[in-house]
């Protein structure tokens, strides 16, 4: 049974969760609480305990600009605005400014592997509203997904170069969608985990840590417990690929999976990462990947490129040096950047800033903090 937490917050709509079940890597002195946010769920974890209120206020105010800024299925954001304009010439705001400058930097990092011009792909397959309210034709199927093949007649994305950004002056070619699904949810745990560290210090006179978990995606603020912020990482489909605690004393951590926001067309099953040179979901060999990074953003932006990158997943990897853990379609895992084995107990996990021994317990969770 999970330990209970420590603080208890009256925050709207958050619930408190516990902070570890019995015999995994526990912090005590933190609080945590959790509820839904753009289309997933978002936990935030403080100590003292006693910050989490002022912690979650932070989260809140954050979440919401960056849903208005950048959704897609949203009618009334900016973005859905720009789409529906008909102009090709858009001054748009800082905020939004900032989403899509990190998602054409990304994808200029990538070489297109991420690309944020793949929304009219997306939209023509389906995924044209929240992932919640799509109807998949069958449950998800992971054999099938297997079998993953392009769509004849299927096109390549308009490709990130059409895009250009100047400051807020935003050039977008007439039918070009933008979907910035790669790179959006790690850059909004990122302005989490920042706003809210700076929220509590201002409130308190100073700070100890935030973590902020958006869909996995893990950002953190201010110093770690003693020890790092325990994070649970393990493939999302079951049990075939054993999971592991890593302790993150800075930056971030992200994974991305095609086990999930999984459905079928046509009897044809389909995920949310597109391959932008084909237009179609990702057909490579890894479910599961999870990379360490100095921001969310970029390791979220990571760990989706090697998806798409397929077969040379792991020489793209290698170059950046980046810590990642990738899981095989049968389940075999592969370490690179050091990213620690879990067969070794004294290994360093992954820690982009470079502060603190990283020390591994076996977890059960996916891509989310061990709370």
């Amino acid at each position: 049974m999970p330990f209970p937490v420590h603080y208890v917050t009256r925050a709207p709509g958050w619930a408190p969760v516990g902070i570890g079940p019995a015999g995994a890597a526990v912090v005590i002195g933190v609080a945590a609480a959790e509820r839904a946010a753009l289309g997933t769920s978002a936990r935030v974890v403080a100590w003292p305990p006693e910050d989490l209120g002022t912690a979650l206020a932070a989260v809140d105010a954050e979440l919401a600009r960056l849903d208005l800024e950048a959704s897609r299925f949203r009618h009334d954001s900016e973005l859905s605005r720009v789409h529906g304009s008909g102009s090709h010439v858009h001054r748009v705001s800082r905020g939004l400014a900032e989403a899509i400058g990190v998602a054409l930097a990304a994808a200029r990092w990538t070489g297109g592997l991420v690309d944020p011009t793949v929304g009219g792909a997306l939209i023509a397959l389906g995924y044209d509203r929240d992932f919640a309210d799509i109807a998949p034709d069958l449950a998800p199927d992971l054999a099938l997904a297997r079998e993953l093949e392009p769509a004849p007649g299927r096109q390549p994305v308009p490709g990130w170069r059409s895009v250009t950004l100047e400051g807020t002056m935003l050039r977008l070619p007439a039918g070009v969608r933008l979907d910035l699904g790669a790179t959006a949810k790690g850059l909004g745990s990122d302005r989490a985990a920042a706003a809210a560290h700076a929220a509590c210090g201002r409130a308190a006179g100073g700070c100890g840590g935030i973590l902020v978990s958006l869909g996995g995606d893990i950002a953190v603020a201010g110093l770690p417990p003693l020890g790092g912020w325990p994070v649970a990482v393990a493939d999302s489909s079951g049990d075939e690929a054993p999971g592991q605690v890593v302790r993150l004393t800075a930056g971030a951590l992200a994974t991305s999976s095609v086990t999930a926001r999984q459905w079928q067309r046509d009897g044809r099953p389909l995920h949310h990462i597109l391959d932008p040179r084909t237009g179609w979901p990702a057909n490579g060999p890894w479910r599961t990947v999870s990379v360490a990074a100095a921001s969310c953003a970029e390791a979220n932006a990571a760990a989706t490129a090697a998806i798409v990158a397929g077969r040379d997943a792991e020489a793209w990897l290698a170059t950046t040096g980046l810590p990642s853990r990738l899981v095989t379609r049968d389940g075999t895992v592969r370490f690179l950047g050091g990213w620690p084995d879990p067969g070794w107990p004294d290994s360093s996990g992954p820690d982009p800033g470079g502060t603190l021994p990283s020390p591994l317990c076996p977890g059960p969770a996916w891509g989310a903090p061990a709370w």
